[in-house]
């Protein structure tokens, strides 16, 4: 293969804790830090959480504004997606960041069941999240939990409640919901090909399906998401010492399937996004 892999590093998310890893990264200063190891390293997008003073999520614009203006500072032409999901906020305090205008959003386009709780995404929210993202320049990117997902994606476009061409990202192995299963994986990459013939597509799996999922979208000829919101470990008996070995990894299963890694230049081309200018 020759079509190049995006990798997106998914840096702290809303859950991980430095009880479940010393090196999860909570405040912006070590988000930042470690988004630059993870650039260096490969990924040309970061998947962005915020926590508040007492390390529990948030949706507050001011934390993720810091973010964003440190990861455009130091890692110069990286994809920054700010997450709109449900753990950090309730109702459109979860869209409270897209004036910032970042690159790209995360956008879940229906419910599902997580381990202890319904992730829960009422049409009307998804609809004002989208208008938001349309409003503010953002791109979104889809969460599929679930095979509806990607179907209400399609439709969403085809009726201009999202631009096209789609991102979708598949994400399997959250405990209630879709398990990571490969006849379903390529039942979801043949589903989108045949609904939305010019989107793109991503993977992601939880925990233990991480390393799984890497390999699967990248040997099929997908993009790929790893970092330590997903899985804070290299193995069963292993904790991951940053977002960039995690990173790193990704980077090992493109060689085998020789993929090029995408530049952010590269994947900013892929993904319909502005090209931006940087220092020499």
């Amino acid at each position: 293969m020759t079509n190049p892999c995006i990798i997106c590093v998914a840096i702290t998310g809303s859950l991980p804790t430095k009880d479940n890893n010393p090196a999860v990264p909570i405040t912006v200063a070590e988000q930042i830090e470690s988004t630059h190891e993870a650039f260096e390293a490969g990924a040309s997008i970061a998947h962005c959480h915020v926590r508040d003073d007492a390390g529990k999520p948030t949706s507050d614009p001011e934390r993720f504004a810091r973010l964003k203006e440190g990861i455009e500072t130091h890692c110069p032409g990286m994809i920054v997606q700010l997450s709109t999901g449900g753990r950090s906020g309730s109702g459109r305090e979860r869209g409270g960041m897209l004036p910032l205008s970042p690159d790209m959003a995360s956008l879940s386009v229906g419910s599902n069941n997580f381990p202890t709780r319904v992730y829960e995404n009422s049409p009307d929210l998804v609809d004002w999240l989208a208008s938001e993202m349309i409003e503010h320049g953002v791109k979104p990117e889809i969460e599929a939990f679930d095979l509806s997902h990607i179907v209400q994606a399609t439709r969403m476009a085809a009726d201009g409640r999202l631009r096209g061409p789609l991102y979708v990202q598949f994400v399997m192995g959250v405990k209630n919901a879709m398990p990571a299963d490969e006849p379903i994986f390529d039942f979801y990459i043949e589903t989108l090909k045949r609904l939305a013939p010019d989107a793109q597509w991503c993977a992601a799996g939880i925990g233990a399906a991480q390393l799984t999922l890497n390999e699967w979208s990248i040997s099929k000829g997908g993009h790929t998401r790893t970092g330590m919101e997903d899985n804070v470990r290299l193995d069963r008996d292993t904790l991951a010492p940053s977002n960039a070995a995690l990173v790193r990894r990704a980077v090992e299963l493109c060689d085998k399937y020789e993929r090029p890694v995408a530049t952010w230049q590269q994947a900013r081309d892929i993904l319909g996004l502005r090209q931006v200018a940087t220092a020499a």
